[in-house]
């Protein structure tokens, strides 16, 4: 597991899992399929649990909600698409969507409603005091500026994003993507705003919305949070999942700059002295992703998107999934070119 468990392997598989998912969303959310990955996901667990260095990082107070986090999310996830495939079996047929029944039957929210988040409530109460008993809070020595942990990791959430400080500069991972995280999210109303498709779980109606928001959801956000939490060891170096974490492991640093491939080893010369020639493949590369792939997707993939949404908010739209597919790409390259920037102006802080 830990000879075949490298970066690539990992997004490669979790990129087919994501396509499979969207490609074939009636078979992958029929009970019989959840119940094998459910059963695939437990088995690994148990299995893995039989190793002395996985058990140790799955059951660290700190990593234990992750590990839940991740049968939840997938429960969730299942759930939504599954109702999304019900209604639009329902709506081929001619039949209202299974929200459109359930406003017929209308009932108090007092005490019917109230009575089941109070319920609700206590349940998760008591489940807050179990788990204080038996897991406990991860309270270390007080802070010694001295001495810093390694791994030294932010908290869960922002684990996302210090895995992408590795692929990028500190302004464009840590400033520039999470504010195109959130005008994202914030877009998407605005985006997928026909009405014949609100109010009610629909995958085929908003298939172009949905998928590149799971793409983001999964790809770019929780697989980087599992990364950063499990894969992650002493010195941010990549380790195996039974691999024990060796602090004195080293991976030689060989990453070079896309200027540095074509001028130094491809043109057998020296860099130029002026930036803009330096680089200018870089810069010429970036503006082709930019701006090709949108036309292109416009008379094919998105054909039906471009005409439901109109220019601009379909140029909004792709131009979000070509950035949240630069991140994967960014990896690829330097996983296998040590490519370490396409764009290298360290006159102008500017790295891309």
């Amino acid at each position: 597991m830990n000879s075949v468990s490298s970066p690539v392997t990992i997004f490669t598989g979790a990129i087919a899992v994501y396509f499979l998912f969207i490609t074939f969303p009636r078979q992958l959310t029929s009970p019989r399929a959840a119940l094998a990955i459910l059963g695939l996901g437990l088995a690994f667990f148990g299995i893995g649990l039989t190793d002395g260095h996985f058990r140790k990082i799955v059951t660290t107070p700190d990593n234990v909600p992750i590990v839940g986090m991740l049968f939840v999310f997938g429960y969730f996830t299942w759930f939504a698409m599954r109702k999304a495939v019900a209604n639009d079996i329902r709506m081929e047929k001619g039949e209202p969507t299974v929200e459109k029944l359930e406003t017929d039957e209308k009932v108090l929210v007092f005490p019917y409603l109230i009575f089941i988040e109070f319920v609700i409530a206590l349940v998760y109460a008591v489940g807050l005091v179990l788990w204080s008993i038996f897991l406990k809070a991860p309270l270390e020595e007080p802070a010694n500026p001295t001495v810093s942990p390694n791994p030294s990791k932010a908290p869960w959430y922002f684990l996302g994003l210090q895995e992408m400080l590795v692929y990028f500069d500190p302004w464009i991972a840590g400033v520039l993507l999470p504010t195109l995280i959130i005008l994202g999210l914030c877009a998407i109303p605005y985006l997928d705003r026909d009405p014949s498709t609100s109010g009610f779980y629909s995958f085929k109606g908003r298939k172009a919305v949905i998928s590149v928001y799971l793409f983001g959801f999964w790809i770019l956000w929780i697989l980087l949070i599992i990364v950063g939490t499990f894969l992650r060891g002493p010195n941010w170096n990549f380790f195996g999942p039974f691999e024990v974490w060796d602090v004195h492991k080293v991976v030689p640093l060989v990453n070079v700059n896309l200027s540095d491939l074509i001028f130094i080893k491809g043109l057998s010369r020296g860099l130029p002295k002026q930036w803009f020639i330096r680089e200018a493949p870089g810069i010429l590369l970036v503006l082709f992703y930019l701006a090709v792939p949108p036309a292109i997707l416009a008379k094919t993939v998105f054909k039906e998107a471009y005409k439901k949404l109109g220019a601009a908010r379909y140029g909004f739209l792709v131009m979000l999934l070509l950035l949240m597919c630069a991140l994967p790409i960014k990896m690829y390259l330097r996983w296998a070119f040590n490519l370490k920037y396409l764009v290298a102006i360290p006159e102008f802080f500017f790295n891309i």
